[in-house]
């Protein structure tokens, strides 16, 4: 456990998922949570802080858009003592980073913050040092997309600049799908303003994987590949991902140094560098990146796989911390997410079934009777993971697809 004090860790944007993995390491009391009022209502996260022991205060300030550090600190003065400053949600990476300035921490550092809060200025960002990018631009309307469209013609992709969890990204294979899912994009309102304009790409084609570099004052200290799976179609939903990645040595040597390079030109600091890329004619090619934890689980497969604690590592990096990590998994890990056709739920059977199977080491289900499932055009409308052990890749992906497969969600 890492030894902190009261209020110690300020904890920038709370997804609730985060919350879980918190006693594991931190102490009572040592946690600070800044979050905006509306999330703070919609999650009834005073309820949620008040029955997490970990949990010092929670503090109410908008940090989207605008957002001032001295003005936070002026709410709450105690706030000047903590001696880390974490992002927990995609929305928070710029205000945490730009909160750890003020007070003189370990952090993502500006304008790295900023960058990989904008998908746009990261683009810029590998434009102009060499990074394989896509042909890509910023357009505020219909008429500019379908001008890209028609210009690079094939396929494309349409994406919001500053969502996250696959939200508003959609596949456009023909130019008449801008104007009839254009909303989808530009018109999202899950959680606050959006930054002006939408991007649209040319789209990339080959495999997918992601790139969780820990990162000491610009020194990388640890890399690891995770092979991603992606729903087929229009809304690129992933569904699984593995570590370490099951590729040659040559292909994981150079997304690692495809994402080192990222890391560099953005002048990163210290942290969490989670980037996306797809190889396609034997490049790594830019796809995102944030400056945050991952999500979907990958921070419990990398420690299941490299046997060591990656968020314990990741907070300790923060702290100053000296830390010897492993260059190599010592297993494979895997995870599947569980999906079902759009409807009224009326069974969830198997769960049980699938938790015996051989490597399996946890199933969520979300769902129960009664629940409505969404079409699935993003990760918020998964219902449920399956996460698995194996000697190798393969076999820890067998073992947690095995598993997806004996769960039955019934729906009406």
């Amino acid at each position: 456990m890492i030894q902190l004090g009261q209020g110690e860790l300020i904890l920038v944007g709370c997804p609730l998922g985060l919350l879980a993995w918190q006693s594991e390491y931190l102490p009572d009391r040592s946690v600070v949570i800044v979050e905006e009022p509306e999330r703070i209502r919609e999650h009834d996260l005073v309820r949620v802080a008040e029955q997490n022991p970990v949990v010092d205060r929670l503090v109410a300030i908008e940090y989207r858009n605008g957002f001032d550090a001295d003005d936070l600190l002026a709410r709450d003065p105690d706030l000047a003592g903590a001696t880390l400053v974490v992002p927990g949600l995609e929305y928070a990476v710029g205000a945490a980073a730009r909160l750890a300035t003020r007070l003189g921490l370990p952090g993502a550092g500006l304008p790295a913050g900023d960058i990989f809060r904008s998908k746009y200025r990261m683009r810029e960002l590998a434009a102009a040092n060499g990074i394989a990018n896509p042909a890509y631009r910023l357009v505020n309307d219909i008429a500019g997309a379908e001008a890209f469209f028609d210009e690079f013609g094939g396929r494309c992709v349409l994406k919001p600049v500053n969502r996250q969890a696959s939200l508003g990204v959609q596949f456009i294979d023909d130019r008449a799908q801008i104007s009839v899912g254009w909303s989808h994009t530009a018109d999202l309102d899950d959680a606050g303003p959006s930054a002006p304009g939408v991007l649209i790409e040319q789209a990339l084609s080959g495999p997918e994987f992601s790139v969780e570099l820990l990162v000491s004052a610009g020194r990388v200290v640890f890399g690891n590949v995770t092979a991603k799976r992606l729903v087929p179609g229009r809304f690129p939903v992933e569904l699984g991902h593995t570590v370490p990645a099951p590729i040659t040595p040559a292909r994981y040597d150079s997304l690692l140094a495809s994402a080192r390079q990222l890391a560099a030109a953005a002048e990163f600091g210290t942290g969490v560098l989670h980037s996306e890329w797809i190889v396609q004619d034997d490049v790594p090619t830019l796809v995102e990146c944030a400056a945050r934890l991952p999500g979907d689980s990958i921070s419990a497969l990398i420690s299941m796989a490299y046997e060591f604690r990656f968020i314990e590592a990741y907070l300790r990096l923060l702290r100053g911390d000296e830390l010897s990590l492993p260059d190599e998994a010592v297993e494979a890990a895997a995870i599947e997410f569980v999906t079902a056709e759009p409807g009224t739920v009326v069974a969830a059977d198997g769960v049980a079934e699938a938790a015996n199977l051989p490597g399996v080491v946890d199933v969520q289900i979300t769902v129960g009777p009664g629940a409505t499932i969404s079409a699935l055009t993003s990760s918020n409308d998964r219902i449920g993971q399956v996460m698995a052990l194996g000697y190798t890749p393969a076999r820890a992906q067998a073992s947690a697809q095995a598993a997806v497969a004996a769960i039955r969600v019934t729906v009406s």
